[in-house]
């Protein structure tokens, strides 16, 4: 039998490169974050390959993920140390941890000054931590079980969603005080600002629906988008993550144990499309340039990646047990 020549010709390496070349900009350089709930680590995805690259190792019970305001650092809420765990991004690996209160769940980095936001599950307050002094700032009083919370682009405003209270408290963050507060649906979940700062989309996990507040003049609920996905049934349409592109185009919202992401028209606020993903899809996230959505499924242990021109789903990546949050590196 001849032995084969595996020497690679310059077609076939011209060939390759040229597929690399293919792959958006963000895509090659993009590293994606994975909470893992169970398994207390932090999965790594790599854009261009779409494969686990890295596993970090964490406290217990990783949620929420926020990264610094320079980009060095990724803050990871690890609920059952009652702490925020600082992972440098060059050597990914936790160098600090910092006492939050009891039970972190979402977290938020002020853009102007170096403070993260902590809902406070079980102590019905915010936190607010400097994580240069490593100092506590303050606590907000705040409804029932906090968990969402969502901060305007310019820092002023912060929304902080109450699951027990059924509220969203709009917070002065110049004052430091919770001053208007608005009933939303049941168990309210998460909290996000459109780009341009004039609404903020409050997903309730029960109700299964958003409501949009806004942010310029009431603070008042101006719109409730309700979701019906065909054949599903209605108590498992549960709203949980919401993001917006930057575009004011589309809006995606996480419908938990439906399997679906809803696709939303950011202006009319019409329900356009629904997208089968992993099982209990948790949390989403768009890359640098808008062209790819992560899913976070918690059940199925996997992550799906969305093509947003086309609207589908192209490829799921196997991550640790019980995924929560997801993010990807700016």
């Amino acid at each position: 039998m001849p032995i084969l020549n595996c020497k690679f010709s310059p077609a076939l390496v011209g060939l390759a490169l040229g597929a690399l070349a293919l792959l958006p900009a963000s895509a090659q350089a993009e590293r994606i974050f994975v909470s893992n709930e169970k398994d207390n680590t932090i999965s790594v995805i790599d854009g261009a390959s779409l494969e686990v690259v890295e596993t970090i190792s964490v406290g217990r019970r990783p949620r929420s993920m926020a990264f610094s305001s320079d980009g060095s650092e990724l803050f990871v809420a690890v609920g059952d140390d009652e702490a925020i765990d600082m992972i440098d991004l060059e050597t990914l690996q936790v160098v600090r941890s910092q006492a939050s209160g009891d039970d972190p769940e979402v977290i938020r980095v002020d853009p102007n000054r170096p403070y993260i936001y902590v809902s406070n599950e079980d102590d019905n307050i915010v936190s607010v931590l400097d994580y240069e002094r490593r100092t506590l700032v303050t606590e907000i009083p705040v409804g029932v079980e906090p968990e969402g919370l969502g901060i305007s682009p310019d820092g002023r405003w912060l929304v902080s969603t109450t699951e027990t209270s059924n509220m969203a408290h709009i917070i002065d963050t110049e004052t430091m005080e919770a001053v208007h507060h608005r009933l939303v649906g049941a168990r309210p979940r998460h909290a996000e600002f459109t780009h341009d700062g004039r609404e903020a989309w409050v997903s309730a996990e029960i109700a299964g629906t958003v409501s949009i507040l806004d942010m310029e003049e009431t603070f008042d609920v101006k719109h409730t988008i309700r979701f019906d996905v065909p054949g599903v049934p209605r108590e498992t349409v549960q709203a949980v993550g919401v993001v917006l592109t930057s575009d004011g185009r589309y809006a995606f919202v996480a419908l938990g144990p439906s399997n679906r992401v809803a696709v939303v028209d950011q202006q009319t606020y019409e329900v356009l499309d629904y997208i089968l993903v992993g099982q209990r899809v948790w949390h989403l996230a768009l890359n640098g340039d808008e062209s790819r959505l992560y899913t976070t499924n918690g059940v199925s242990g996997d992550v799906t990646m969305i093509e947003v021109d086309s609207l589908r789903a192209v490829k799921s990546i196997p991550v640790g047990r019980f995924p929560w949050g997801v993010i990807v590196e700016p």
